[in-house]
């Protein structure tokens, strides 16, 4: 397998983040594939993100598909699928000899901060109409991509569950970081970006200063206005094997979502995770969130997310819960990937008869 890096959906600005990321971008690529497992294989593109502009994306165009051609030459691949996760691979998804083009649609691409929406929306549209199916992680993608292709299906997010499961484990030792954050701690992992309501987030910690909110992720956002606010801890990015020692610390879970198209559209996998984790867990009332209850609760405004989190710390049943952990049984990516591969295998079919 061959996992082709994003080549992104946002404009790049002029600030020093950016000239980061476009360093880094051009360092990956100088490696060529990578191998990062038994059979699999990683590869960094280069490409110009300004996709409304023509010339931009037949120079892309030309480039990717040289480019991919020769990696899965190196790799001995012939009539591959592609399955792709991104608007932005449809002018070259297709084009490499492929038996099948996938796309599976796990956000809503136009809606986020510095993409040019319109050109999203039609890169997207064409690479729905080439797809062989569409697969999409939430009913409100559902709604807006099937009628580009019929063979849309819903299949949401599947979790790693014995990953996750090591929160309830007596032997899984917090982190000396989550250890020092005393009485009640709410807790959220993720990026940290435009659409976590950090509004909703402060006024959580100035209600209840005896909380500790403990913010694990990379940071993409403003965080200025917490200067001052010291029960308010950003601990910085954490890796995915390090997740469950740190949410053991967690007495509740939180996911604070600004609601927006964004957000209202997605069916944001940490969720999964929290309980997969055995977290009591309090949301943003988004439709996906929903259809987890009564697994954990939801809430609408900051006075009934504040008010949801003291009824779950009042029960003095807070922190990893196997009880909880038990409910997410069915949800395995196991599970996932069989109910996608028949998918994938019954869209063969339909198209050799």
């Amino acid at each position: 397998m061959l996992w082709v890096n994003s080549i992104g959906n946002r404009k790049p600005t002029a600030s020093a983040r950016d000239f980061r990321r476009i360093l880094k971008k051009i360092t990956d690529f100088t490696k060529g594939n990578r191998q990062v497992h038994e059979r699999i294989y990683v590869y960094s593109p280069l490409a110009i993100p300004f996709f409304s502009s023509a010339l931009a994306r037949r120079i892309n165009r030309k480039a990717l598909e040289w480019s991919l051609r020769r990696e899965c030459r190196k790799l001995g691949f012939s009539n591959p699928i592609t399955w792709t996760f991104v608007p932005a691979s449809s002018d070259v998804a297709g084009t490499l000899g492929e038996r099948a083009v996938i796309y599976h649609c796990v956000d809503e691409f136009s809606e986020f901060t510095g993409t040019d929406k319109a050109a999203i929306l039609d890169m997207e549209r064409r690479l729905m109409e080439k797809s062989r199916c569409v697969i999409v992680s939430s009913d409100r993608l559902y709604a807006t991509k099937n009628r580009h292709n019929p063979n849309t299906f819903l299949v949401t997010h599947g979790v790693d569950i014995d990953h996750f499961r090591k929160a309830c484990d007596p032997k899984t030792v917090v982190p000396e970081q989550m250890q020092a954050l005393k009485g009640p701690v709410i807790g959220f992992f993720g990026l940290i970006a435009d659409w976590v309501d950090l509004e909703l987030i402060k006024f959580l910690a100035e209600s209840r200063p005896q909380w500790n909110v403990a913010m694990i992720g990379k940071i993409d956002t403003d965080i200025s206005m917490f200067n001052g606010v010291s029960n308010v801890h950003f601990l910085g990015q954490k890796s995915y094997e390090e997740l469950p020692a740190y949410t053991k610390g967690f007495d509740v879970a939180i996911l604070p979502f600004v609601m927006n198209e964004l957000t209202l559209a997605a069916n944001p996998l940490k969720l999964r995770e929290y309980l997969a984790a055995g977290l009591p867990v309090v949301a943003s009332a988004i439709p996906e969130a929903e259809k987890l209850k009564p697994a954990l609760r939801t809430a609408n405004g900051k006075q009934e997310f504040l008010t949801q989190i003291e009824n779950i710390i009042a029960t003095g049943n807070t922190g990893p819960q196997l009880s909880i952990s038990i409910m997410m049984d069915p949800e395995s990516w196991d599970a996932r990937v069989a109910e996608m591969s028949r998918i994938v295998f019954d869209a063969q079919k339909s198209v050799a008869a």
